[in-house]
């Protein structure tokens, strides 16, 4: 009825910009044709034509307890019965930021928004206002939306399409935006130096999954967090991928930092559209209409995104094993990677935390955007169409992250591990893809 993915795909491009509507979903950097999504179940999605394919993008992460799983659907129905939106507050909105508070302690206040992108850029907003400073400081390769002081050397899908940068970002706006390389203390130092006095805020991930992952080395974000305190620049952490991802709450509870301000998203919408930003009530107290500082969004605390988001939270904190079974199997599933790769001969740098992870191939450490780069992306490219072809769904950027849920099976991590034997021996035969 609805046609062939190549078929949709030719009518997109004449009504859609390069016809997707987020361009990583254009498969441009593995050479290969988008596929267009019927349904998701569980860990696994079905194109267009009927294939199934067990799924490891799962949304670029919100999807932690699976596609339509029955309690979040149930939840989003009962909403919907009562209405999408109502553009007026509702109890749903302060259940979600009670939650929020409770498991991330940092984050006092909470204001809900549609985005990780909108969040990240209404923290900007109040930190500027809250110092009176105007600079901001980020990493190269982290990626916090694309808000015009963010796209610089923001990584991920601009690393995945070459982009350098985008036009339409004034270049005296991208002048008030200072970027170093992410695990690196002497540069931050030399950037304190030079601007710390004008710096409103720095805004790191808690963990970089937007050039893919990079772990943040030992001591650098705790250092990150002393150094901005000393200088009262405020520290806003990105854990819109992180946040509920890898534990119950963020990444900041097992790094031992308290930032002044956090973005998260993905997973406090279990599917849906949601943001969120928060912190110290005497920075969140500037917000209009309390304060000053206007942000406002009709869809913010959407009433569906709400009921998602806390059925979501919800079994993740009445799973017990929940997160500690997810470690296992990210973890085995890297490791027969791995070991596979050793076996072939096939340079490789698989990067891991929780169940997030990245499959570089290259032969050297990745410790941030440069190394990064250096990896083999026409053998990415290769590897992932031969997965494809296998019936296994990854991101089609080398600079993406994958994620396992808590509903992939073993048989389906058996079957993964299989498909990755398949595909890598074509690799190492140089007819991956064939």
């Amino acid at each position: 009825m609805s046609g062939s993915s190549p078929h949709l795909f030719e009518r997109a491009q004449r009504l859609i910009p390069g016809g997707v509507n987020s361009p990583v979903r254009a498969f441009r950097s593995v050479g290969a044709m988008p596929l267009f999504i019927r349904e998701g179940r569980g860990a696994r999605i079905v194109d267009v034509e009927g294939r199934s394919y067990i799924d490891y993008v799962m949304s670029w992460g919100p999807l932690i307890v699976g596609h339509a799983h029955p309690t979040v659907v149930e939840a989003v129905l009962s909403a919907v019965e009562r209405g999408t939106s109502y553009g007026a507050p509702t109890e749903m909105e302060i259940e979600m930021a009670g939650m929020i508070a409770e498991a991330i302690p940092s984050m006092e206040m909470v204001r809900m928004v549609s985005s990780g992108t909108e969040a990240a850029m209404s923290a900007i907003r109040l930190a500027r206002a809250f110092t009176g400073r105007d600079k901001i400081l980020k990493f190269e390769g982290c990626y916090h939306g694309h808000a015009d002081s963010l796209l610089v050397k923001a990584g991920s899908g601009l690393a995945t399409l070459g982009i350098p940068g985008s036009p339409g970002v004034p270049s005296r706006l991208a002048e008030l935006t200072i970027t170093v390389p992410f695990n690196d203390p002497t540069a931050l130092e030399t950037a304190f130096a030079a601007h710390g006095d004008e710096l409103a805020c720095v805004i790191v991930e808690a963990v970089p999954a937007n050039m893919g992952v990079v772990l943040p080395e030992p001591g650098f974000l705790q250092n990150l967090r002393r150094r901005t305190s000393e200088r009262g620049i405020l520290l806003i952490v990105d854990e819109v991928i992180t946040g509920f991802r890898l534990t119950y709450g963020g990444y900041q509870d097992v790094a031992g930092i308290r930032p002044d301000l956090t973005c998260l998203g993905k997973i406090i919408g279990g599917g849906l559209p949601v943001g969120a930003f928060g912190g110290r009530r005497d920075i969140m107290e500037m917000l209009a209409p309390q304060g000053p500082v206007y942000q406002a969004g009709t869809l913010s605390g959407n009433p569906v995104a709400m009921a998602a988001g806390i059925a979501t939270l919800k079994i993740l904190k009445a799973s017990s094993s929940g997160y500690r079974d997810l470690e296992q199997k990210t973890a085995a599933l890297c490791g027969e990677m791995e070991g596979q790769c050793r076996h072939l001969g096939i340079p490789v740098r698989v990067t891991r935390i929780g169940s997030m992870f990245t499959a570089f191939f290259t032969d050297g450490k990745v410790t941030d955007f440069h190394s990064a780069l250096a990896s083999d992306t026409q053998r990415f490219a290769g590897f992932f169409r031969r997965m494809l072809q296998e019936g296994i769904y990854l991101a089609p950027s080398q600079f993406e992250a994958a994620f396992v849920s808590l509903v992939h099976s073993d048989q389906d991590l058996a079957r993964t591990a299989e498909a990755c034997r398949v595909s890598l021996s074509h690799l190492a035969k140089g007819s991956a893809g064939d």
